[in-house]
């Protein structure tokens, strides 16, 4: 999974007053966790721009001058009204323990019900897994080659070997529905099979 480097620096107090300043001063408040213990930082808001406001996933290298930390964001609080970022959570990634996080989802491929003038629609666009770090992927491939009208593809078909999805079975990721036009002509078709031949009686 691709990285993305947050320059920061360690705070040295966490109280209101201090965070109220930080963010005067352009700044987010972070936690970092999942390590012996919670690593409090700041940084620029705009150093969060290409992790926060983006589809796809990252991990995150917090570099804090002396410390580096491998980690994935967690959480985020946004104002209700601005939509200004608040404060993160971060949690500590470690080689050899899995970590939980969300991935993006991925169409590839030609669905043939699509072509007959079906519609895709994509029930999930992100999926939650589990993997070590080194594991992660940056999106879940989903080929949708193989959805006829009114198929449904399942999670199931998904698995990999690398990773744990973190959803039931009957989780649907994709499915192509029967447009309004195609169930219409379907239905006309119907009538017209049905309808007697016209004819005059001799």
């Amino acid at each position: 999974m691709k990285s993305i480097t947050i320059n920061g620096s360690e705070r040295e107090s966490v109280g209101k007053v201090a965070t109220k300043a930080l963010r005067n001063a352009g700044l987010v408040p972070c936690v970092l966790y999942g390590g012996n213990q919670a690593v409090h930082f700041s940084a620029e808001e705009k150093a969060f721009k290409n992790l926060v406001y983006t589809p796809n996933a990252h991990t995150v290298v917090i570099d804090l001058g002396t410390k580096k930390f491998d980690a994935v964001l967690q959480d985020i609080q946004v104002h209700p009204v601005s939509d200004k970022i608040l404060h993160l959570d971060f949690f500590q990634l470690f080689d050899d323990k899995e970590i939980t996080m969300e991935v993006p989802v991925k169409i590839t491929g030609v669905s043939p019900g699509v072509l007959l003038g079906g519609v895709l629609r994509l029930n999930t666009r992100k999926l939650r897994v589990k993997a070590l770090p080194k594991n992660l992927p940056d999106f879940i491939e989903t080929d949708i080659s193989g959805l006829e009208m009114g198929n449904k593809l399942y999670v199931t078909k998904l698995v990999s070997d690398k990773y744990k999805l973190l959803h039931p079975d009957n989780t649907v990721v994709a499915q192509v529905r029967i447009s309004r036009a195609a169930m219409k002509a379907a239905q006309e078709a119907a009538k017209a099979a049905k309808a007697p031949a016209k004819g005059k009686k001799k």
